[in-house]
């Protein structure tokens, strides 16, 4: 599995040669081990690749995102035919015991809460609106604390104000690094031999990554706090994508271990999928917490 994160910012051509991606810019030319990318982010439309080098890094199971003329990621690639993918995980799939998904779900919603309420503390806010919505969660939060709380949750960590749904720099960096966050979930869900398709609590037709949607929710609050160190920002130049890009390479603490939040991830996606397909009886683990503060420098790799 790869583990380096790549950025195109510029003309480029990018090609296959030799395991190799080659990367030519104004600049030189760049090679890197095909084996070694985890994560291709095209962010400009004034780059140029190959079908070959795609065909390879999607053998290597490497997610490539492209951006639309904004620089916002708009598509990104899935694998057709995963080699781990076959019709039993996929009937599996279909037939997940409802209540199993309604025991997890519940897991990660309060899962997301405690990390909301974690972000509050950590930058010394008042928690305790939050703490109440996550003490009146019910099994598959049939009362819909999860949005209740964070309303309040980005009201008390911004502004009063503040609208999620607005076009200000706050919310198009937490859009920015939530797309590169549900990428790697995706990648985890199709590496493992599912469809993103079908969520456990997310089921929007016009959504393709509903099991991904909800998966990734506790671990938002890990961008919601890279991006509250950057509140002022004005607008999402590129070392605010760099830096949320970065964060996959976060170092945490994660049940008790420390590792890097991709890898946590991939730990995180496997242990669901096995709870819901009756290969584990125990819920998953998902204690989840920063070993040190968040960097605020570029990622590695930025061609």
């Amino acid at each position: 599995m790869g583990w380096r994160s790549v950025i195109i910012t510029q003309h480029a051509k990018l090609t296959y040669s030799m395991q190799m991606m080659i990367v030519q810019t104004r600049d030189g030319i760049n090679q890197i081990p095909i084996e070694d990318i985890n994560l291709l982010l095209v962010s400009t439309t004034q780059a140029v690749i190959t079908s070959a080098l795609i065909s390879k890094l999607a053998q290597n199971q490497t997610k490539i995102i492209f951006v639309d003329e904004k620089g916002n990621p708009i598509v990104e690639t899935a694998v057709y035919y995963p080699g781990t993918r076959n019709m039993a995980k996929l009937t599996q799939q279909f037939n997940w015991d409802e209540h199993l998904k309604e025991v997890l779900w519940t897991k990660i919603v309060s899962q997301k809460i405690k990390n909301q309420i974690a972000v509050l503390a950590n930058y010394h806010l008042n928690k305790d609106e939050v703490q109440s919505e996550l003490d009146q969660l019910e099994i598959n939060d049939e009362s819909n604390r999860e949005a209740i709380a964070a309303r309040k949750y980005f009201m008390l960590l911004f502004d009063k104000n503040f609208v999620r749904r607005d076009t200000s720099a706050i919310n198009a960096a937490l859009d920015y690094g939530y797309a590169i966050l549900l990428s790697s979930f995706n990648r985890e869900i199709a590496m493992n031999g599912y469809l993103t398709y079908f969520g456990i609590h997310h089921c929007s037709q016009e959504n393709q990554f509903n099991l991904a949607s909800d998966l990734m929710e506790p671990f938002r609050p890990f961008v919601d706090y890279w991006v509250k160190a950057h509140e002022k920002i004005k607008e999402l130049t590129p070392d605010i994508k760099y830096g949320l890009v970065e964060l996959l390479s976060l170092e945490i603490k994660f049940n008790g271990k420390k590792t890097l939040l991709t890898n946590a991830i991939t730990v995180y996606v496997r242990e669901c999928i096995k709870f819901l397909s009756g290969e584990s009886k125990k819920l998953p683990e998902m204690e989840m917490s920063l070993t040190n503060e968040v960097p605020n420098n570029a990622l590695n790799d930025n061609v």
